[in-house]
C-alpha cells in the first residue's frame, strides 16, 4: 500500500506549504546573502593581501642592483615574508612552502602577462592564495623594463574559509529560526482562511440535517465571500422548493383522506345495493348477469381503495395507533389464511406456538397482503414459515414464481408501484405491501422484499417480541 507523505487535510496542507514556502525563501536568501558575503570576503581579502606584498616589495626594489647578487634576492625574499621564493635567472631564494605551493601556471603567467597575477589553491587540505608579480624597473625616460627578478608568495586562507563557514553556518541558522515563525503566521493565516470553510461546512450540515434556514454571513469581498452567497442562494431556493414541496404533499394527502372520507358514505350505500344486485343476478339473462358481475368486482376494489387510501393517511397523519395484546402468531396467522380460504393453497410451516405481544388486526393485514400478494403474482407453492427468537418473531412469505425484477426491488413498498406499468388492471388498491410495510414499522419491526435462493419472491417480516416501551 502506497503510503501519502502529503498531510491530506487543508488546514495542514496550508500549514505545510506556507511553512515550507517560507523556510525556503528565508533559507535561499540567508544563502544567496551568504554567497554574497563570502564573495565580497574572499575578494577583499585577496586585495588586501595582494597591496600587502606590493608594499613589501615598493620600499626595497629601488635598492636592487641590476644584476642582482643572491644577497639582493635574499633581501628582497626576507622583505616579501615567509613562504616565499624570489627568482632571478639561475638564482633563487626560498623560504617555507613557497617553492612547494608555487605552480607552474602561476609561473607562466606571470612571465608572460608581465604583471602581478594571484591564484587560489587547495594544499594539503588547507586554502592558500598565490601571488607572483614580476620586478620591474623605471628607466629615467620612464619608460618600464622588465628586470628578470620574479617574486612569489603564499598566503594561508584558512582564516578566510572558517569566515565563510560561519556565515554558512548562520544562513542555516537563520532558515531554522525562521520555520517557528513561519509556523505561526500559517496558523495564523490558516485560521483565517479556513474560518469561513469552516462555517460553511457547519452551514452545510446543518442543511443535509433538515435546517433549511441555515444561512452562513459572508465577511469580506474575496472568493469565500462570493462562494458563501451562492451557497446562501443556493439554500434560499431549496428552501422555497422544499417548503412548496411539503405545501403539495401536504394538500395531496389531505385531499386524499378527505376524498376517501367522503367516499364512505355513498360507497356504503353504493354496496348495500350491489349486495342486493347480487342476490338477483341469477335470474338474469347472460349479459345482464355479466354486467351486474362485473359491477359488483368493480365496487368491492373501490371499496378496498377507499379503505386503504384512509389507512394510508392515517399514517401519514401519525393517528394509526396500536392495540398491543398477547397474542399467539401461530393462531393469528392460521385464522387469517382460514378467514379468506387460503388455507387449501398455502403451506404453513410453524412450531405449535409462537407468543407475541402486538396489534392483531394490523398483523392481520401484514399476513393478509403478503400472502394474497404472493397468491396473485406468484406460483404455486405458497409457504408461510414462522418463527422466534428470543428478541423477535419471523415469519416469512415465499412463492414458486419467477421472483421479482431487480429492477423493482427498491420500489416494492412504494405507493401505487407496480412492476409491470401494462399490468394496469391487476386486483388490490396497490397499497397493501406500503401499509404492511408501515403496520410493521409501526410494531417496532422491519419488512424487506427479495428473491428465495431457488426462485420465487421472498418477503421477511421481523417483529419484536416484547412491545412495552411502544
Amino acid at each position: 500500500m502506497t503510503r501519502r507523505l502529503w498531510p491530506r487535510g487543508l488546514r495542514a496542507r496550508l500549514l505545510a506549504a506556507f511553512a515550507l514556502v517560507t523556510v525556503l525563501g528565508a533559507a535561499a536568501a540567508a544563502w544567496s546573502s551568504a554567497g554574497s558575503a563570502s564573495t565580497a570576503l574572499v575578494t577583499s581579502t585577496e586585495q588586501r593581501l595582494t597591496e600587502t606584498v606590493v608594499g613589501q616589495i615598493a620600499p626595497i626594489a629601488p635598492q636592487l642592483t641590476y644584476p642582482p647578487d643572491q644577497g639582493a634576492l635574499d633581501r628582497l625574499r626576507a622583505a616579501v615574508g615567509a613562504n616565499a621564493l624570489v627568482t632571478y635567472q639561475d638564482l633563487r631564494s626560498a623560504d617555507g612552502a613557497g617553492p612547494e605551493l608555487v605552480t607552474d601556471a602561476l609561473r607562466t603567467a606571470v612571465r608572460v602577462q608581465n604583471r602581478l597575477v594571484t591564484q587560489r589553491i587547495i594544499a594539503e587540505g588547507r586554502p592558500w592564495l598565490l601571488v607572483g608579480t614580476p620586478i620591474v624597473i623605471t628607466a629615467v625616460d620612464g619608460a618600464r623594463i622588465p628586470s628578470g627578478i620574479e617574486v612569489y608568495t603564499a598566503r594561508d586562507l584558512t582564516d578566510v574559509d572558517q569566515q565563510i563557514d560561519a556565515l554558512a553556518w548562520q544562513a542555516v541558522i537563520t532558515a531554522a529560526l525562521a520555520l517557528p515563525l513561519a509556523v505561526l503566521l500559517a496558523v495564523l493565516a490558516a485560521g483565517s482562511v479556513l474560518r469561513p470553510v469552516r462555517e460553511l461546512r457547519d452551514t452545510a450540515r446543518r442543511l443535509a440535517d433538515g435546517e433549511l434556514d441555515a444561512r452562513t454571513s459572508p465577511q469580506g469581498a474575496d472568493e469565500l465571500a462570493e462562494l458563501t452567497v451562492t451557497v446562501n442562494e443556493m439554500a434560499e431556493s431549496v428552501q422555497t422548493s422544499m417548503a412548496a414541496m411539503q405545501r403539495m404533499q401536504a394538500d395531496a394527502k389531505r385531499f386524499a383522506a378527505d376524498v376517501s372520507h367522503e367516499l364512505r358514505t355513498p360507497l356504503t350505500t353504493l354496496t348495500a345495493v350491489v349486495e342486493v344486485l347480487a342476490t338477483t343476478a341469477d335470474g338474469m339473462d347472460a349479459d345482464a348477469r355479466e354486467s351486474a358481475q362485473l359491477a359488483i368486482t368493480e365496487t368491492h376494489r373501490l371499496v378496498q381503495l377507499v379503505e386503504d387510501l384512509m389507512e394510508v393517511s392515517r399514517f401519514d397523519a401519525g393517528t394509526a395507533h396500536l392495540r398491543v395484546e398477547e397474542i399467539d402468531v401461530v393462531g393469528a396467522v392460521r385464522d387469517c389464511l382460514r378467514a379468506r380460504g387460503w388455507l387449501e393453497r398455502v403451506d404453513l410451516v410453524a412450531p405449535d406456538e409462537v407468543l407475541l405481544r402486538a396489534d392483531r388486526r394490523r398483523l392481520d393485514v401484514i399476513v393478509a397482503n403478503l400472502v394474497g400478494n404472493a397468491l396473485r403474482h406468484g406460483e404455486p407453492p405458497v409457504r408461510v414459515r414462522i418463527s422466534a427468537s428470543c428478541e423477535q418473531a419471523r415469519i416469512e412469505v415465499t412463492d414458486a414464481g419467477p421472483g421479482l425484477p431487480e429492477s423493482a426491488l427498491p420500489h416494492v413498498f412504494d405507493r401505487f408501484y407496480k412492476a409491470d406499468a401494462a399490468r394496469t388492471r391487476t386486483p388490490g388498491s396497490g397499497l397493501g405491501l406500503a401499509i404492511a410495510l408501515e403496520n410493521a414499522r409501526l410494531h417496532g419491526g422491519d419488512l424487506s422484499a427479495g428473491n428465495a435462493d431457488g426462485g420465487g419472491a421472498r418477503f421477511v417480516l421481523r417483529l419484536p417480541r416484547d412491545l412495552e416501551e411502544l
